[in-house]
């Protein structure tokens, strides 16, 4: 038994191979790496050579395997590494080291292929090749892409690649020349995209004086700059550069714009009232201003004179509570709000809608519609019938309506009106065949029967006999009237 574990001992004693151990000093890693390297090739002539004894040259006529061979390769292969490494920029950087691609170091490393794209003919190759699967596919790119990132491009290419949607930098662009020729470029293609990217870049590298004189010879860029800057609400730049075009009216909208960023009401009110009333507007806005003004001060008088009413429970504020405060409301909403709270004020009162309708000159049309809106929902149907009563000079009276009486029909169902109301209605309109649609929309019936007796239309009346019901009132009424005689139908 000691003679077979002496035999065995001595046996791998005597190895060829020598076994790698982390025990070993070296100072920068090359023997530990030549060693295994050394260990990997040994084995592989084992298994890959059918134990023959077969023995590799170099083209220098050295022994592959050897101690010099080994010097050689490895020493030639990182000489190689740190010249053809390429730094794949389009990838970023995770840390100090930065992954590369290494080319074949000498004529026997290409004759060592591997079997399988995957396998490595050493533990050094396994080593180096680490990210491999990661970076080959970048070299497929075309060179073209690579320049991408540091081409010395012109104007003209510059803005393409822009207009395409590739990176490009603006920054070699130093001189004012270059910059406006960009600009130029960029105005011909006709993409707002490029002339804002352009416009940019100019407003941070140069001077705003500079800016504002090129581009007042340049209307497009700078049409496009005012859009920018009201865009981003660069209020004061806006600003400066309509003082230096000189454009009063805009720059007195501008400032009015202002008042939007006040909060309170009547901070907004003497706002407008001491900044903005003497303003140099055209003629047309210096109106709207006025009316804001006056608006914001109605509404400031009504809001709080309705918490107080509110607050002291008056009737229509109980039966109908607000929604929300009338601050800030547009004219027509506070027209609606005063005819719901404020219908039978006289004139006299800043809440009467007739005292908003004279102040502010608001059109019949709008009114009325406003008023109809109001009214109906409070389902108030005696004013609504005041809207459109009128007297003629004998003192006869007739229903007339600046809009459409189809118009206040649609109003009057959508409010939940009787069907005695909206056949009164229907009747009033005019068009033939727009009276019988919004009566067979409504179910009026009485409306359609009547609408094809005048009509004469006898065809027509008995295919909406078909439609009532059998014994109803109506089916009674369209027989009544097939069978007089004294009636002339069409043909």
């Amino acid at each position: 038994m000691s003679r077979l574990k002496a035999d065995e001992e001595d046996y791998w004693h005597a190895s060829k191979c020598k076994a790698f151990t982390f025990e070993d000093e070296d100072e920068d890693g090359l023997s530990q790496l030549k060693e295994s390297k050394r260990a990997v090739n040994s084995l592989k002539a084992f298994v890959e050579e059918d134990d023959e004894e077969w023995e590799k040259f170099t083209w220098s006529g050295e022994p592959v395997g050897s101690i010099s061979w080994s010097i050689q390769e490895t020493s030639s292969s990182r000489g190689s590494e740190s010249r053809n490494f390429v730094t794949d920029k389009s990838r970023p950087e995770t840390s100090s080291s930065s992954y590369s691609f290494p080319r074949p170091a000498s004529f026997s490393s290409l004759f060592r292929g591997r079997s399988r794209p995957d396998s490595f003919q050493s533990l050094s190759d396994a080593f180096l090749h680490t990210d491999v699967k990661y970076i080959a596919p970048e070299l497929r790119k075309p060179k073209s892409e690579y320049q991408d990132y540091s081409g010395d491009w012109s104007i003209e290419e510059s803005v393409r690649r822009m207009q395409r949607g590739k990176m490009c930098s603006m920054e070699r662009f130093r001189s004012l020349k270059d910059k406006l020729l960009l600009l130029d470029e960029a105005v011909r293609l006709h993409d707002g995209n490029v002339i804002t990217a352009v416009l940019i870049f100019l407003k941070r590298t140069l001077r705003s004086d500079i800016l504002f004189r090129e581009l007042k010879i340049r209307q497009v860029a700078l049409r496009h700059f005012i859009h920018y800057l009201k865009e981003t609400s660069e209020q004061q730049l806006l600003l400066e550069l309509f003082r230096y075009l000189e454009w009063t009216e805009e720059l007195a909208l501008c400032k009015y714009r202002e008042h939007l960023d006040i909060p309170g009401a009547e901070e907004r009110r003497d706002f407008l009232k001491s900044k903005c009333l003497s303003l140099p507007f055209s003629s047309e806005d210096a109106t709207h201003v006025q009316d804001h003004y006056t608006l914001l001060e109605r509404q400031i008088i009504i809001e709080a004179n309705d918490k107080h009413l509110e607050a002291s429970g008056q009737e229509i504020f109980r039966k109908h509570p607000r929604k929300a405060s009338l601050l800030f409301m547009p004219l027509v909403t506070t027209l609606y709000y005063c005819c719901i709270y404020h219908y039978p004020e006289a004139e006299g009162m800043f809440s009467s809608p007739a005292n908003l309708r004279k102040t502010f000159k608001i059109p019949d049309k709008l009114y009325i519609l406003t008023a109809l809106a109001a009214r109906a929902k409070l389902r108030l149907w005696m004013d609504v019938d005041a809207l459109f009563t009128t007297k003629n000079w004998l003192g006869y009276t007739k229903k007339k309506a600046p809009v459409g009486f189809h118009r206040v029909v649609e109003i009057l169902h959508k409010n939940g009106a009787p069907a005695q109301i909206l056949q009164d209605y229907i009747r009033l309109v005019e068009d033939a065949e727009t009276r019988i649609s919004l009566a067979t929309k409504y179910k009026c019936h009485d409306v359609v029967i009547d609408t094809y007796k005048d009509l004469k239309d006898r065809q027509q009346l008995m295919v909406y006999r078909c439609k009532v019901d059998r014994g109803s009132t109506e089916e009674e009424k369209i027989d009544s009237i097939l069978s007089n005689m004294q009636i002339r139908w069409k043909n």
